[in-house]
């Protein structure tokens, strides 16, 4: 089951719901209390009516000449005596809790017991109901038909127990229109609130955003390499240590200050390093061309000396290695000073470029270099060609390209045992012809061991050599002509060209695939390309 994971809540969104929040508590509590206060004075006041009631029922009639409707009323006679609330009622229970006689005001006017009328039966029996939990305090009754009352017991001059009652709808609908103007002062409070936190709370935020827009530049700013000047710092008035925003960015202008810092020694560094490595390049070149020169002028003096002793093999076996290990270290020498100009970033000479005819010279110059010593024919690998069958341009430097090349023939020629093939493919993008933005993909593949899984993320490091399984040479013994910068030249000239480099290897299967940006032609091809397969 797959989970949805929230999305988190921003500083501001938080901020606001935190704040109306507290204000919606605050608000439910003084509602709460107020509802609660206005309540026990209302219903106080209505308990104390209905106890003047019950007194008025209690009592007998005062001296005087009185109504024959109230002479002849009873113990109820007070119902209809005038001044009742209307629905002001009155019932006679007797001892075994039953409702004898009952009466309720119908209207308030001060009219004669005509205005009182009984209680019906089902009003009764829920009197009856009620009448156990009734005594001389006040209890909240509901009657079918009348609604709520307050109902409180008296006992008359006759000793006979009368049930007083009072209606509580003006009482409740007080209260019910108290609360609902409550909640809606509250709704009206909290979007209000709302509004104006959102707001407040922006423009309280609006010094953290521009000290995370002066972060976010200084994300995006090239740093790994190359002169790099950090200029970007928060604004004063955003670095001000007596707010938190303003210690925010106190805190990052020291930050990017030690930063700036850093960089700056680390580009000293580099700087040094390239100039040291482009000066020992260059003072190395001429004393290694003065021991070839040399080596090559004392092997030409020894084969002219007829009086040679039998010590000359000897001799022309160290001249020829003088001269092996000459030529070894001023490809390295090359190498380093190669790497060094495309650190510091020399521009390329840029062309239109057919990597076809690139193509076909260096698997050419592999294959005869591959020969065998006793034919000068045979080649120890299998050399094939996968070719489009029209023109694949790139804007390229063509030096360049073709020491790529070179680099990856000798590194699959150097590393794989003999009868290996070696594949050179080369797949236009289908759009190549339209979009110069497409890549063209330039592959050396071979069929032989593969390169060791602990080896296969370092192979573009500089010095990075493979381990016995891919360095024998063809007559077995160890190779000892690889510097291990061949394929980091392989990287860094690709990489200056806007392209991009990759391996795959597994044992039987390795390879390197080289993405350049293709030109756009004048003229669109097909799809359906004819390749050119061929061994060399």
């Amino acid at each position: 089951m797959k989970v949805q994971w929230r999305r988190p809540w921003t500083l501001r969104t938080r901020l606001v719901v935190s704040a109306v929040s507290l204000i919606a508590v605050v608000a439910a509590v003084i509602g709460s209390v107020t509802a609660i206060a206005f309540h026990s004075y209302m219903y106080g006041k209505l308990d104390d009516q209905l106890r003047s009631i019950a007194v008025r029922a209690e009592r007998p009639p005062g001296p005087g000449p009185l109504p024959e409707a109230l002479r002849d009323a009873g113990p109820l006679g007070f119902v209809g005596g005038g001044g009742q609330p209307l629905g002001t009622f009155g019932a006679l229970v007797d001892e075994g809790g039953d409702v004898t006689a009952s009466k309720v005001v119908e209207d308030s006017g001060l009219r004669s017991q005509e205005s009182a009328k009984p209680l019906t039966e089902a009003q009764q029996r829920a009197l009856e109901a009620a009448a156990p939990a009734v005594g001389d305090d006040a209890r909240s009754v509901e009657l079918p038909g009348l609604g709520g009352y307050r109902v409180e017991a008296a006992t008359s001059t006759e000793g006979r127990t009368v049930l007083v009652g009072i209606p509580t709808a003006e009482v409740s609908g007080a209260l019910t229109t108290l609360i609902v103007v409550e909640v809606c002062v509250t709704a009206a409070g909290l979007i209000a609130a709302s509004l104006a936190g959102t707001v407040l709370v922006g423009v309280a935020l609006r010094p953290l955003r521009r000290v995370a827009a002066t972060a976010t530049r200084v994300a995006e700013l090239p740093l790994h390499s190359g002169e790099v000047a950090l200029l970007e710092r928060v604004p004063d008035a955003e670095a001000d240590p007596r707010t938190e925003v303003g210690q925010v960015g106190a805190a990052l202008n020291r930050m990017l200050g030690h930063v700036g810092s850093a960089l700056v020694v680390r580009q000293e560094s580099e700087t040094r390093v390239r100039q040291f490595v482009a000066d020992a390049s260059h003072e190395l070149r001429t004393p290694l061309a003065s021991i070839r020169g040399y080596a090559e002028l004392t092997r030409r003096a020894a084969g002219r000396d007829a009086s040679a002793s039998e010590s000359d093999p000897v001799i022309r076996h160290a001249l020829g290695r003088i001269e092996s290990e000459a030529d070894r270290m001023t490809g390295l020498v090359e190498d380093l000073l190669l790497l060094a100009r495309l650190d510091a970033g020399r521009p390329l000479s840029y062309e239109s470029t057919d990597l076809l005819p690139l193509v076909v010279d260096a698997v050419s110059d592999a294959r005869a270099a591959d020969a065998t010593p006793a034919t000068e024919a045979d080649a120890l690998h299998r050399w094939r060609l996968e070719l489009p069958g029209e023109p694949v341009t790139v804007r390229a430097d063509p030096a360049r390209l073709q020491q790529v090349l070179v680099n990856l023939l000798a590194n699959a020629r150097t590393h794989t045992p003999p009868g290996t093939t070696v594949t050179v493919s080369v797949r236009p993008s289908v759009q190549a012809s339209v979009r110069a933005d497409e890549p063209v993909t330039l592959e050396v593949r071979d069929d032989g061991p593969g390169i060791p899984a602990e080896l296969l993320p370092h192979v573009f490091e500089r010095f990075a050599r493979g381990d016995a399984s891919r360095t024998r040479g063809a007559d077995g013994e160890k190779a000892t002509g690889s510097t291990g910068l061949g394929l980091a030249i392989v990287q860094a000239v690709v990489s200056a060209h806007g392209g991009r480099v990759r391996v795959d290897s597994a044992p039987g299967r390795t390879v390197f695939a080289v993405e350049l940006p293709a030109e756009a032609a004048p003229y669109a091809h097909s799809q359906g390309r004819d390749r050119l397969t061929t061994p060399v």
